[in-house]
């Protein structure tokens, strides 16, 4: 199956979905190291925060099974409510399918703990209703690699965009001489971010930096 984008992904037209990074899931995860998972979380967030993106944030069971989100989550998104469920697949409870429908935005971008379960069940559901489904890879962990494998294997089939979160926060980006592109590279913990600030710089003609 060969799957073909129809609209490219632009903060105008793009949301991103956040399932059940928690404390409980997180400690299990074996198929990626769990710190530079939370890295990972945290970095996407707060880039895709200072895109201006929508963003759903959702956790399973918060007070019965698997703890709340992870701190560092919570902090980077102080304004957003974590919606609890009890269903296994995010969209089929009413208020995260009304939340991300809320959004009207045509590309959705998910992220979960676990990989093949909490961001693949969206994301295909997602895909199936017309959606342009993407997963952040380097924002979903799980508990083993054999999970990891088949799930994105699945999504594949699926036809699901998989990719690493960074690639999909600056394809959004889109221009390097944006002034916000300095906070995406920052929340994104790139090392020549610094960079940046030379390029929007360069990209000012003489008449005006003066």
């Amino acid at each position: 199956m060969t799957y073909i984008n129809p609209e490219p992904m632009t903060q105008d037209n793009t949301a991103l979905i956040l399932v059940d990074h928690q404390v409980g899931l997180m400690t299990g995860v074996r198929d990626y190291p769990v710190a530079e998972l939370k890295h990972n979380v945290v970095g996407l967030a707060k880039a895709a925060k200072a895109l201006g993106l929508p963003i759903v944030t959702t956790t399973t069971s918060a007070e019965t099974l698997w703890g709340p989100a992870f701190p560092e989550l919570v902090e980077a998104l102080p304004d957003n409510a974590f919606i609890d469920r009890t269903s296994v697949n995010a969209w089929d409870d009413p208020r995260v399918a009304a939340a991300i429908e809320a959004t009207g935005k045509l590309n959705l971008i998910f992220a979960g703990v676990s990989l093949e379960v909490c961001a693949a069940f969206p994301a295909m559901t997602a895909q199936r209703k017309g959606y342009n489904a993407y997963v952040a890879m380097d924002a979903s962990g799980t508990f083993s690699q054999t999970k990891r494998e088949t799930g994105l294997l699945r999504l594949s089939q699926a036809g699901v965009v998989v990719a690493d979160g960074a690639s999909l926060m600056v394809e959004i980006l889109a221009d390097n001489a944006r002034p916000v592109a300095g906070e995406v590279y920052s929340a994104l913990d790139m090392d020549w971010a610094m960079l940046v600030g030379q390029v929007r710089a360069s990209a000012v003609p003489a008449d005006k930096a003066a």
